[in-house]
């Protein structure tokens, strides 16, 4: 089973216990009915950030929305949600553990001429550690290049990740909310 089909599955069975309708979940998450509904039927290529917002409006996690609905270890999610243009890019959520609201730790790729661009998330921090290549982190009024075992830390007050290497890189990505 894909994480679209999860995806789809968990949005409905959440939608359907928040006893909401299509209409006003969309209105809540800010997104078009038509996403809802195109996600519940799994044709959907729904962003990362949409899915927050999804999440957010039915006050569940990120990580209930994609994980496998018999999953035993709650913890542990190993997921594939992200695909960059490029092949080979990706994110990998592997965990999330709960805090004032969570912490999830993904194991992400971006092979060269790649980019992952996140919305500002309020309250949220990032933490980014980089196994492989070096990778661009572009923030508001900075540009940092991390190299491979070099980490930062910054607030998710919306930023981009690229890779302007001429090979693969790899990272960790820590995210907490």
């Amino acid at each position: 089973m894909s994480v679209l089909e999860h995806v789809a599955g968990n949005l409905r069975r959440y939608r359907e216990a928040a006893n909401l309708s299509q209409q006003t979940l969309a209105e809540a998450a800010s997104v078009s009915r038509r996403m809802v509904v195109a996600i519940e039927s799994g044709e959907a290529n729904v962003s990362l950030n949409t899915l927050d917002r999804l999440a957010a409006a039915l006050d569940v996690r990120f990580a209930d929305l994609v994980r496998q609905p018999a999953c035993p270890d709650l913890l542990r999610i190993e997921q594939l949600v992200w695909r960059g243009q490029q092949r080979g890019s990706s994110g990998t959520l592997l965990a999330h553990a709960p805090a004032s609201n969570g912490v999830e730790l993904w194991d992400w790729r971006l092979m060269p001429g790649e980019s992952y661009v996140s919305e500002p998330n309020p309250g949220w921090h990032e933490m980014l550690r980089v196994i492989e290549g070096t990778l661009t982190v572009i923030r508001e009024s900075q540009i940092d290049e991390v190299n491979e075992g070099e980490f930062v830390a910054f607030a998710s007050d919306g930023f981009t990740l690229a890779n302007r290497d001429k090979r693969p890189n790899r990272f960790t990505r820590v995210v907490c909310y």
